[in-house]
């Protein structure tokens, strides 16, 4: 079992209600259930106060990156509170309860500002961030606006300093998205996969989505891109303007020259425009290699 929900006697109905949203075992609280359940669980849902999960977690906390996942849930199940592993699951786990009606109470500043994270994006695309203490200063920058994204096809040698975080990631191409307005999960999963279909590219062989940072609050593309496996980068208009697109666009609306191709470009490691932007229903896409 990787999650557990560990809870309150009291509060058993509302725990196997958690426990069957996030598939997840149960286990009743005592005083060892956070040591023995640390043991082979990587992430932890707590039906109790905050006060117990902190005290049970605290002993079996070393860093951010080894930690495990905890969010406390209130016995109501009114609020889901990521405690620990924040952009390492907590989030998202929190956020897998709304359907129960919970509210997810995300503290990490990237995502309250709706903008990347260098461990959420290493997390969603199961990469290898080489060098941890990098993470401080390239999120400061989303916050920021001023961290640039620079995919390298290898062979290469890369030096960086402190402030450069090193993602190792499989795949060769990078995909840009753009939508309507309030354009579904559904809508965007089929137009990404049939384009991709068509252009004899699997979902595996990409490394990384992207799309503009106005997009950010729109569930849409998040949703859809996790369903496809991999990250998305939501790209600030510096970045997008730095790659003018190869075809007329109608961005302008939103201020931009072209959403998809200048986002697959920017992203790219050869900055080769595979597929120029494609559009099926609201979703228009483009690659770039």
């Amino acid at each position: 079992m990787n999650r557990a929900v560990i809870y309150l006697p009291r509060f058993s109905e509302a725990a196997g209600r958690v426990a069957s949203v996030l598939g997840a075992g149960l286990v009743e609280y005592s005083q060892t259930a956070f040591s023995d359940t640390v043991a082979h669980c990587r992430e932890i849902a707590a039906v109790m106060s905050v006060g117990i999960a902190v005290r049970g977690i605290a002993p079996h906390l070393r860093d951010k990156w080894t930690d495990p996942v905890l969010v406390v849930v209130t016995p109501d199940l009114r609020l889901a509170i990521p405690v620990t592993g924040g952009h390492h699951g907590a989030n998202a786990m929190a956020r897998e309860l709304a359907s129960l009606g919970t509210i997810p109470v995300i503290t990490t500043a990237t995502e309250r500002a709706g903008v990347p994270s260098v461990e959420g994006i290493a997390a969603a695309g199961a990469y290898v961030l080489v060098n941890h203490d990098s993470s401080k200063y390239v999120n400061a920058g989303f916050l920021d606006g001023t961290t640039g994204v620079y995919a390298v096809k290898g062979p290469a040698l890369v030096i960086g300093g402190a402030d450069t975080a090193f993602l190792v990631a499989e795949g060769e191409y990078s995909v840009g998205i753009g939508c309507r307005k309030d354009t579904t999960a559904e809508e965007i999963e089929t137009a990404v996969r049939t384009v991709l279909s068509r252009s004899g590219i699997s979902p595996d062989q990409v490394f990384i989505y992207a799309t503009t940072a106005k997009k950010a609050h729109e569930r849409g593309i998040l949703d859809a891109v996790r369903a496809l496996g991999r990250p998305v980068l939501y790209l600030d208009d510096r970045s997008i303007s730095a790659h003018p697109p190869h075809s007329e666009s109608g961005a302008s609306r939103i201020g931009l020259f072209g959403v998809a191709e200048p986002c697959a470009l920017a992203t790219s490691k050869t900055k080769e425009l595979v597929l120029q932007k494609t559009i099926i229903g609201g979703v228009t896409i483009a690659i770039a290699r």
